[in-house]
């Protein structure tokens, strides 16, 4: 493991947090655990199969006491290892970054991100889709964030860090449709709407609870359509003619993570460069 010198002029850092972060091995994730670390928090690097790029990114971590998992979000008992492994590793895990998803295996569906439009897939293929999606970008974030949830109520936090805070990364898709992929729109609207119930839950045990919908995002995922004939319409939604960077994505989560953004919660940040108002 690789890690960046401490600078000792640097200003003191603050409280420092656990993290879980999953989907973190690439894109917005690791750019999220990149955030954290930076910040001087502890960050549990959650992947599913890219444990090479899982290690790479804990190596590029600022600091110190990180740690890359694997686990399978779609199975249930693998995800509650995940988060006892997590509460093991940095003592408590303090924020829950719900960032992991997919659209589904090109190789097992149809088209670029395994399409499955409802006027070309036949009814084997389609059931497959929604179970395969919500399997892992519903049923994973909410089993996730029950084990870590009730976790945070158990054990109290380290002074000047709040109970616990979870922030859902869902998709402007929920609200804009997503025709080609429709199990992941409904995915990401039904992990909005959980969060809300969740903020509602929680609040009173001092857990503020967000979600973050964003529009196009460049990615290496997203880099065949951006540098494609669709990338001058797809940079075209936006006013801004460009789409976001995994940073900027990183950024807005951090910050509605941070100890005083409590009276944020409930809330789904649109974060799309106006490319969909509503």
């Amino acid at each position: 493991m690789t890690h960046r010198a401490v600078d000792p002029d640097r200003p003191a850092e603050p409280s420092s947090r656990g993290v879980l972060v999953t989907g973190a091995s690439r894109g917005v994730g690791a750019a999220v655990a990149a955030c954290f670390a930076e910040r001087g928090d502890r960050v549990v690097v959650h992947y599913n199969a890219a444990r090479e790029r899982a290690e790479e990114v804990l190596a590029g971590l600022h600091g110190e006491g990180h740690l890359a998992f694997a686990a399978d979000l779609s199975d249930p008992e693998a995800t509650r290892a995940l988060a006892d492994r997590a509460a093991e590793h940095l003592g408590r895990v303090d924020v829950l970054v719900n960032n992991a998803a997919l659209f589904l295996d090109p190789a097992q569906g149809r088209g670029r991100r395994g399409d499955h439009r409802i006027t070309d897939v036949g009814y084997d293929e389609w059931v497959a889709a929604w179970q395969t999606t919500l399997a892992t970008n519903l049923m994973g974030p909410a089993n996730l964030t029950f084990c870590v949830a009730r976790a945070m109520m158990a054990t109290p936090p380290a002074e000047g860090v709040p109970v616990g805070r979870v922030v859902n990364v869902g998709s402007r898709g929920a609200y804009r449709g997503e025709p080609h992929v429709p199990a992941y729109g409904a995915s990401k609207a039904a992990l909005h709407a959980f969060g809300q119930s969740m903020a509602v839950a929680l609040a009173p045990h001092g857990i503020g609870v967000v979600s973050i919908a964003p529009g196009f995002i460049a990615t290496d995922m997203a880099a065949q359509l951006l540098d494609g004939p669709e990338g001058d319409a797809i940079r075209a939604q936006s006013p801004f003619d460009r789409v976001a960077t995994p940073e900027e994505v990183a950024g807005a989560v951090l910050a509605l993570a941070e100890p005083g953004a409590e009276w944020a919660s409930g809330a789904v940040l649109d974060f799309n460069g106006a490319s969909h108002l509503r």
